[in-house]
């Protein structure tokens, strides 16, 4: 049964998977200085999310099972992957879908 406690991971791994965006964003330009390069809106809004993930993630421990938080945490992968395919237009291998096989196929196999 999921709970809103199971609820909240799976948030705060869609958090930490955008967080994770808005970084590669930022990373990607470039900047006339030092300071510009650490605080404009990409790394500000990215560290600010990750903080909010951190929250979701402490409230998702304090009332679920602790073997079910790195199963889910695992899907922040595929989170990732197809954020990057669909924001930064990255080519998907054969090499990531089968990463991303593995990763489903232990979150199968945890759960049997």
């Amino acid at each position: 049964m999921i709970s809103r406690f199971m609820v909240s991971m799976f948030l705060s791994v869609a958090v930490a998977s955008v967080s994770q965006v808005l970084l590669k964003k930022s990373a990607l330009k470039v900047y006339d200085n030092v300071i510009r390069e650490y605080l404009n809106p990409y790394v500000i809004g990215g560290y600010g999310l990750l903080f909010c993930s951190m929250l979701l993630t402490v409230y998702a421990y304090s009332g679920m099972d602790y073997k079910n938080g790195p199963v889910i945490e695992s899907l922040g992968n595929v989170f990732v992957l197809v954020l990057g395919y669909v924001v930064f237009r990255e080519r998907i291998s054969l090499r990531k879908i089968l990463g991303i096989a593995c990763i489903m196929a232990g979150i199968v196999i945890f759960n049997l």
